[in-house]
């Protein structure tokens, strides 16, 4: 009996613990990081689209990494950028891209941390390392 009230108790504390781990609510950090690999996907996802128009070939490159100064000059061009309007991907992505350059700059201004202003590491993305198996 008190081996499995025990082990009852061990299971309970460790879901309370899973329950208020997931509760809790998001960081300005958390919050940008996720958007902002939202975005990226989102952005490689239309450009590999075949039912996409045209036009998503001359927007601007969009690889975002919010510990680089620069990711905020690269979130306005792309917002900016006028083609593509009658695209309604392009323009999800651009009302995302909007909204995660206002977080950066209003409400995690004091949260967030650049270490680097290397512009053109946003041109050309880091692969993920290969993994050897």
């Amino acid at each position: 009996k008190l081996a499995t009230m025990k082990m009852l108790l061990l299971l309970t504390a460790l879901l309370s613990a899973a329950l208020l781990a997931s509760a809790a609510p998001p960081t300005c950090y958390s919050r940008v990081l996720s958007l902002s690999k939202e975005i990226t996907e989102s952005f490689k996802e239309l450009q590999t689209s075949k039912t996409v128009d045209s036009c998503v070939e001359t927007l601007p490159r969009l690889y975002l990494d919010i510990h680089n100064y620069c990711v905020l000059a690269k979130l306005r061009d792309f917002v900016a950028y006028p083609g593509c309007d009658r695209v309604a991907e392009v323009n999800e992505l651009k009302e995302k891209a909007r909204s995660l350059y206002t977080i950066l700059i209003s409400y995690c201004r004091r949260d967030l941390v650049f270490v680097t202003d290397d512009c053109n590491a946003l041109e050309i993305p880091i692969s993920p390392p290969i993994e050897h198996s």
